[in-house]
Formats: structure tokens, C-alpha cells, sequence
């Protein structure tokens, strides 16, 4: 299964040791997802991370290597109503390149929450975690 994390769900990641955006990271190789993500969204992280503690950084470089990088995708060949511009290319490229696309961003991503953009299913980290266990695919507990 292909995860697309944006900044959110990285920078959650980096930042906490015990929330299911790690758990994201801890449980994916146990799992076979496959974490991905885009440059957009690096570049992102990489501006934010700063502002965290420092501890975040150190494990930003430990879960960082986890994380396929695909290219950005800037624009779609089909209508697209989404009124979070700058988050464009996040939708954009999870859609190319993933199965779910999984945000903290409730803010610009409120409408698309637990459901679905062109067939892309969008979930806070929590309900996909949830949905997962729920559907007996979850190889540990955590």
C-alpha cells in the first residue's frame, strides 16, 4: 500500500515519539506500506523544523530515510474544485503517486477528510490507523 505523509504528518513524526504519525513510520515495515512524499513537502518540512525542538530534527534524520520521494505533480488534465492552493501540490502528487493520502491538515483538507479525490483516499493518520486495525490488517498493535 502506497502512504503519501504531507508536512503535517512529518513534521507530527519528528516532533512525537508516540502519535500515529510515527506510529506511521514504526509500523510501515512491518506492514509493507511504502511512505512517500514530495519535494514540495520536504522543502516544507525543512522550513518548519526550526521551530520545533531540537530533538525533532535528530528525529527527522532518523525517519527521513524512510520516505520515497517522488516529483511534484503542479497540475491535473481533470476539474479539480479545491480552494487550499498552496496545498495543490500536495493533493496533486499524492493522487499521482499513492493510494491514501494521509494529513493533520483539517484546516484545507476538511472537505476531503475520510473520503475520497479521483479514487485518492484522504485520512487523518489516527482514522487510517483505525480503519486498518479495524479491518484485521494490522501485524502488530501498537
Amino acid at each position: 500500500m502506497k502512504l503519501f505523509l504531507d508536512t503535517s504528518v512529518l513534521l507530527a513524526a519528528a516532533n512525537s515519539a508516540t502519535g500515529s504519525s510515527r506510529a506511521i513510520f514504526d509500523l510501515a515495515p512491518t506492514q509493507n506500506w511504502q511512505l512517500i512524499s514530495c519535494p514540495y513537502s520536504l522543502n516544507e518540512v525543512r522550513r518548519n523544523l526550526p521551530r520545533l525542538p531540537a530533538a525533532a530534527t535528530t528525529d527527522w534524520q532518523r525517519l527521513r530515510p524512510q520516505l520515497v520521494v517522488h516529483e511534484d505533480v503542479l497540475s491535473l488534465n481533470r476539474p479539480v474544485i479545491f480552494s487550499a492552493s498552496k496545498d495543490r501540490p500536495i493533493l496533486f502528487s499524492a493522487l499521482a503517486w499513492a493510494d491514501f493520502l494521509l494529513t493533520l491538515d483539517k484546516g484545507d483538507f476538511h472537505d476531503l477528510l475520510g473520503g475520497e479525490f479521483y479514487g485518492l483516499k484522504v485520512y487523518l493518520p489516527y482514522d487510517f490507523l483505525a480503519e486498518e486495525r479495524a479491518l484485521g490488517r494490522l501485524k502488530t498493535a501498537r
